[in-house]
C-alpha cells in the first residue's frame, strides 16, 4: 500500500515521503496512529495544503522533546527490587516500571516511549533509551538494587557481586584464622606435655 508520511518514521522515511508499506503495517499502525495517509490524489493534495501546519507542529513537538531530553538525559533512577544473593531479580524491570519512577521524579514520559533492548533481570546499573520524539532520544540509567544503601554502593562503582565476593573472602579468612589459633593452641599443649 502506498502511504504519505505525516511525520518522520524510523527506518521508513521523512514527513511528506510517499512510501510503499505492507498493508497490515499501514492498517494496524500507521493509519490509526495518524502517522500516515493513504496515497490517493485527494490525500496528496490535502497533504500539500497542510504541509506548512504539519511542519510547524512537528517543530514545536521536537523542541519540547529536546527540552525534556536536556533535563532527563543522564538521570539516574533507583529501583528497589527483591533479588537472589547472586544478583538475579525475582521478576524483571519493565518499561512501565521505568516510566512510573521517572514520572514520580517529575519527568512526564509514557511507558511506550521507554525502549528496552533486553529485559532487566539483574541488579546493577543499566542504561535505558527513552524515545521522546521520532527525532529525539535520551538515555537514562536505572540503578536496580535491593536497598537504598546497596544502590548508593552501586552508584559509587562497586557491583553487588564484587561486594559479595569480598564479604565471602573476609569470612573465609576469619575462619582460617580461627582454625590457625585453635591449631597453634593445641600444638602448645602438646609441646608442654612432651617436656
Amino acid at each position: 500500500m502506498q502511504v504519505i508520511l505525516l511525520e518522520r518514521v524510523a527506518k521508513l522515511g521523512q514527513m511528506g515521503d510517499v512510501v510503499k508499506v505492507k498493508d497490515g503495517f499501514a492498517r494496524n499502525f500507521l493509519l490509526p496512529q495518524g502517522k500516515a495517509l493513504r496515497a490517493s490524489d485527494a490525500n496528496i493534495a490535502a497533504f500539500e495544503a497542510q504541509k506548512a501546519d504539519l511542519a510547524v507542529r512537528n517543530d514545536e513537538s521536537r523542541a519540547e522533546a529536546q527540552k525534556l531530553a536536556g533535563k532527563i538525559d543522564g538521570q539516574v533512577f533507583v529501583i528497589i527490587r527483591s533479588a537472589s544473593d547472586a544478583g538475579a531479580l525475582y521478576g524483571s524491570v519493565t518499561p512501565r516500571d521505568v516510566a512510573e519512577i521517572a514520572n514520580a521524579e517529575g519527568f512526564a514520559i509514557e511507558r511506550r516511549q521507554v525502549v528496552l533492548t533486553a529485559p532487566i533481570k539483574e541488579l546493577g546499573l543499566h542504561e535505558v533509551k527513552v524515545h521522546l520524539h521520532p527525532e529525539v532520544d535520551a538515555t537514562v540509567k536505572m540503578n536496580v538494587a535491593r536497598s537504598t544503601e546497596e544502590a548508593e554502593l552501586q552508584a559509587s562503582g562497586k557491583s553487588i557481586q564484587e561486594l559479595a565476593a569480598e564479604e565471602e573472602a573476609a569470612a573465609e579468612f576469619e575462619i582460617a584464622e580461627l582454625f590457625d589459633d585453635i591449631g597453634s593452641a593445641g600444638r602448645d599443649d602438646e609441646d608442654e606435655a612432651a617436656s
